[in-house]
């Protein structure tokens, strides 16, 4: 049976008809795409790509601990950019957070994110 996983402390609540995260009963947790919302507020963080692809990253690592896992067990990251001239600065904040840990990656640019976002991240983790 699966699990829907919601109000993960630290991270913003879903703005739709989703939950922020899926654990599979095959042990799989499949996380919603994350865009750069304060978790207080549920507006966009101020600061441009930087600001938003950082607390795109805090917001995901709420929704991980939720589960009791960390960035360690997440095997692959989709990230989604409005513009792919950000995917340096992208790759260098991505990099410095992970740390050590190198999953499986997709990065793609779109037309268009979610409340005029610069960045969505979606990730999958296995948690045995």
């Amino acid at each position: 049976m699966n699990k829907y996983l919601n109000d993960a402390a630290g991270a913003p609540k879903a703005l739709g008809p989703y939950s922020q995260a899926v654990q599979a009963a095959n042990g799989f947790l499949f996380l919603s795409g994350q865009v750069g919302l304060i978790p207080e507020t549920s507006k966009l963080i101020e600061g441009g790509i930087e600001a938003e692809a950082r607390q795109v990253l805090k917001n995901i690592q709420a929704v991980l601990a939720k589960a009791n896992c960390n960035f360690s067990h997440v095997v692959k990251t989709t990230i989604f950019l409005a513009d792919l001239k950000d995917f340096q600065l992208v790759n260098s904040i991505y990099a410095e957070v992970l740390g050590d840990f190198r999953p499986a990656r997709s990065t793609f640019q779109v037309a268009a994110l979610p409340l005029g976002a610069r960045i969505e991240i979606e990730m999958t983790a296995f948690v045995s």
